[in-house]
């Protein structure tokens, strides 16, 4: 059986996170991220961890700046996919929202592409990678608009449609 791999995309507060945890109380999940180290690089320039519109368009230009200069976000992932590979994880987890990344993550590491969406929340358009979230076919796509008992439910079915998927 591979190990899947699974990028993870929706807007900010849609429940990527939420979704993640879910998983992880069915298997042993690796989570990573492609803005880690770009969060990192931010801290280091006095961004304070905010969520806001302002710091969003801020870790999102500062991550295209970097994958111009030496494509460090996705070589923090191929780094991290070879250490899931030989790892005792189950399944990978990869937040990306940038489409060119996530198109080029899927075909080098035949990873699954999932969208999360969730009406309640408003759609971001202040920086390039939140304003195309949608703009690209997915494998599957998750609606949570419910309560959190039906995002888990949610969650489990997109768990066994993933392993058959896998076995296949």
């Amino acid at each position: 059986m591979n190990k899947p791999i699974v990028i993870v995309n929706g807007s900010g507060g849609v429940g990527k996170t939420t979704f993640e945890n879910l998983i992880s109380k069915y298997k042993n999940v690796f989570i990573v991220s492609s803005v880690d180290k770009i969060k990192e690089a931010a801290r280091i320039l006095d961004w304070d961890g905010s969520k806001d519109e302002k710091s969003r368009k801020f870790l999102s230009d500062l991550k295209l700046l970097s994958i111009d200069y030496n494509d460090a976000p996705f070589n923090y992932i191929a780094k991290y996919i070879e250490y899931f590979q030989n790892s005792d994880k189950e399944i990978m987890m990869i937040d990306i929202r940038d489409l060119f990344e996530i198109d080029r993550v899927k075909k080098d590491f035949n990873a699954i592409a999932l969208l999360i969406k969730n009406n309640r929340i408003s759609a971001i358009k202040t920086n390039v990678a939140d304003a195309n979230v949608e703009n690209y076919k997915y494998d599957y796509i998750i609606e949570n608009n419910g309560t959190l008992e039906q995002f888990e439910i949610k969650a489990y079915d997109f768990l066994c449609w993933l392993i058959e998927k896998t076995e296949e």
